[in-house]
């Protein structure tokens, strides 16, 4: 499948009074994209999602939306989104089928082509069995189903999902998301959240925004990469000497996490690389330290984002990096 642009960001701002909630932001959305869309709260994240989705004019910049410029023709453009927000628009008193013919119909669907739609978009999103049921009886897993079935039902380019997992039970959290992996196969998939691991287990680029700026962009391989931290830590049976282990030549740095663990780094030449790890070896064995553990260590994705957006007058509190949800 050929990776065609779906979303073309180019330099959008929007201004509160004197406060520049989003400056100069740009990025792309290609078909096959799963997004995650990070950021701590007040960072621009709510406000750049309401512009992408048409609810809310930016000051400066375009949006092209399948091709389609958001602002010249606004009508045509939403008509290629999808969107859920973070509380479902449903109608709790209607039935399942009732509500997706409804929202089949705002979306100006053919009347001959929207049981097939109905149906389509129950199917994909496990909902066949309950279409006949009032809203209001379904568990919050099932109206989240819901709310990404009217998100869906008109087959649109983009979806843009805003939290689609809170509140939600580990089982529940886990059915979303393989939704979540499907959609991401036939349409590009905007997801915001503020659950770390979420976007570990779905996405396949990432973007952070911070103080109204995009600070971060990348594809899951890189971020893979940058988790790596280029340190190595060590374990030993017995205690070690960190003095013996800072003069061996190739380890440019040597911390004692405490008697019997260490972090090093390593010369970033291959010869003393490997020199350096056989002297360890050798020398780990000539004083019976016993080496148990030596592995890479890694930057989690919340380090990375805490990294990026926090400074001494601010802490992302507001991130989850749990995978913990919230019972029924």
């Amino acid at each position: 499948m050929s990776k065609s642009t779906l979303i073309k960001v180019t330099g959008i701002n929007r201004f509160y009074g004197n406060t520049h909630a989003v400056k100069d932001l740009e990025f792309e959305l290609h078909t096959g994209d799963i997004l995650g869309f990070l950021g701590p709260n007040g960072a621009g994240k709510s406000t750049t999602m309401q512009i992408i989705s048409g609810s809310l004019a930016p000051d400066a910049g375009q949006i092209e939306i399948n091709g389609i410029d958001l602002v010249e023709k606004p009508t045509s453009a939403k008509q290629q989104l999808g969107y859920l927000p973070e509380q479902p628009p449903l109608y709790k008193e209607l039935t399942v089928d009732e509500y997706l013919d409804y929202s089949a119909r705002l979306r100006e669907l053919n009347k001959n082509d929207i049981p097939a739609a109905v149906e389509k978009a129950k199917k994909r999103c496990g909902l066949s069995e309950v279409g006949t049921k009032l809203i209001s009886s379904l568990s919050k897993g099932y109206q989240q189903r819901v709310g990404i079935a009217q998100a869906i039902i008109h087959t649109p380019a983009v979806i843009i999902l805003d939290e689609p997992t809170v509140g939600l039970d580990p089982i529940q959290i886990k059915e979303i998301r393989q939704l979540i992996t499907e959609l991401g196969k036939d349409h590009g998939v905007i997801l915001s959240t503020h659950i770390l691991p979420e976007v570990l287990a779905v996405c396949n680029r990432v973007q952070i925004i911070q103080q109204g700026e995009l600070v971060y962009h990348s594809d899951m391989e890189t971020i893979t990469k940058n988790m790596q931290s280029g340190q190595i830590e060590l374990s030993f049976k017995n205690t070690a000497d960190l003095t013996l282990i800072q003069n061996i030549n190739g380890i440019t740095q040597a911390d004692q996490l405490n008697d019997k663990n260490f972090c090093i780094e390593l010369s970033d030449n291959e010869t003393e690389y490997e020199q350096a790890i056989n002297t360890l070896l050798n020398t780990a064995v000539d004083n019976n330290w016993i080496l148990t553990r030596m592995a890479p260590r890694v930057r989690s994705l919340e380090q990375i984002f805490i990294d990026l957006t926090v400074n001494d007058n601010s802490r992302a509190s507001t991130v989850d990096t749990t995978e913990a949800g919230s019972e029924q």
